[in-house]
């Protein structure tokens, strides 16, 4: 027995239907799709590419600058400003649908977002030493270089993943709850090792997952007019993974 489409009489036909029988404007419209996707790769990777240089140029400082780095580690409510910060900005963007796509207040909200997140990011660098924090960066890009091709070239779609995404979530949450309770009676390091490694695989997956959703390619995709959104999303994979990397490698200043 076949089962027959079910219509909805007031949704507008996309343009494969609209132009059904007309190969010249279907073959037109596809085109004019593809140079939107370009253009919105483009932007998100124009601005995350600023987002990276700003917070790896605060890391730096943070961290190679002694009386700066003395001075953020006497003063840590600067530390609970920012991240007072980060939380009203990423809720912002991450609610507001229409906020985050009204020029010029998602811009001016997601540089705050930024600022914030950098801050906390370079906050946290200064209490290891500089080798550890220049390690955990150049294997966080290499690791982000390996994923974006992987991207673009895998037939492989992450984006059905959700399932895999889900468990490794519900695995970290576990973890966290593990040492929350285990901590106050002794340090464990393999406990904290544990959970620095599934919190480093599952931004990995994510940022895969959020690559191939702005480059539209797979199941789903997220709509060009996100651009803010979908930078949200990437940068804040890679800064967590860096967070990931570092507690897992990283060594304390002496």
């Amino acid at each position: 027995m076949k089962k027959s489409k079910v219509v909805n009489e007031n949704e507008p036909p996309s343009y494969q239907e609209a132009t059904a029988g007309y190969p010249e404007m279907e073959a037109q419209f596809a085109w004019d799709d593809k140079i939107i996707r370009r253009t919105f790769i483009r932007k998100v990777y124009a601005i995350l590419m600023l987002q990276l240089f700003v917070t790896v140029g605060i890391v730096c400082l943070f961290t190679f600058c002694a009386p700066v780095r003395f001075y953020i580690q006497t003063n840590p409510s600067l530390y609970m400003a920012s991240y007072i910060m980060f939380f009203a900005t990423y809720i912002a963007l991450s609610c507001c649908g229409d906020l985050r796509r009204q020029f010029p207040w998602n811009i001016i909200l997601l540089v705050l977002f930024t600022l914030s997140m950098a801050f906390m990011m370079g906050f946290v660098s200064s209490f290891y030493n500089t080798k550890s924090v220049m390690l955990c960066l150049g294997i966080t890009a290499l690791v982000c270089l390996s994923v974006t091709l992987f991207s673009f070239q895998s037939k492989i779609d992450v984006t059905s993943c959700q399932g895999v995404l889900f468990s490794l979530c519900i695995a970290m949450l576990l973890c966290a709850i593990t040492i929350s309770i285990v901590v106050p009676f002794g340090y464990v390091p393999w406990l904290h090792a544990i959970y620095a490694v599934i919190g480093a695989i599952l931004f990995t997956l994510f940022l895969a997952f959020d690559t191939q959703l702005l480059l539209g390619n797979k199941r789903y995709s997220i709509s060009p007019e996100e651009y803010v959104f979908a930078t949200l999303s990437l940068y804040l994979d890679i800064i967590y993974l860096f967070s990931f990397l570092l507690q897992l490698m990283g060594n304390g200043h002496d």
